[in-house]
């Protein structure tokens, strides 16, 4: 089966991402990498049309040549969940103190 990694959505991902627009060349690259389609180009300047189907893996900023793009990688519900099957723990990603806390599994 092959999933259509666009229509995911992750739990409070994509809130670390961010575009400065004075620094962004429009080149493109960070669309190419980007694994689940979270930026556009709009007026020849990325935008994150949807920032909540980012999982934060930071491919976009490690391949912007001009550093207009910051995210902080390994944070959000996405690598709670990793991080909590791999230590067999209950993932902790700051989902519980607005949502029940089995928000994030």
């Amino acid at each position: 089966m092959v999933f259509d990694t666009t229509k995911l959505t992750y739990l409070r991902n994509g809130s670390s991402l961010s575009i400065d627009p004075d620094k962004c060349t429009g080149c493109g690259l960070c669309i190419d990498v980007c694994p689940h389609a979270v930026l556009d180009l709009v007026e020849h300047r990325a935008v994150a049309s949807a920032p909540a189907r980012c999982m934060e893996c930071g491919a976009c900023r490690m391949n912007c040549p001009s550093g207009a793009i910051a995210v902080t990688s390994g944070v959000g519900c996405v690598a709670a969940i990793v991080n909590g099957m791999m230590n067999k723990s209950s993932p902790s990603c700051g989902c519980g103190s607005k949502r029940s806390k089995a928000a994030c599994s």
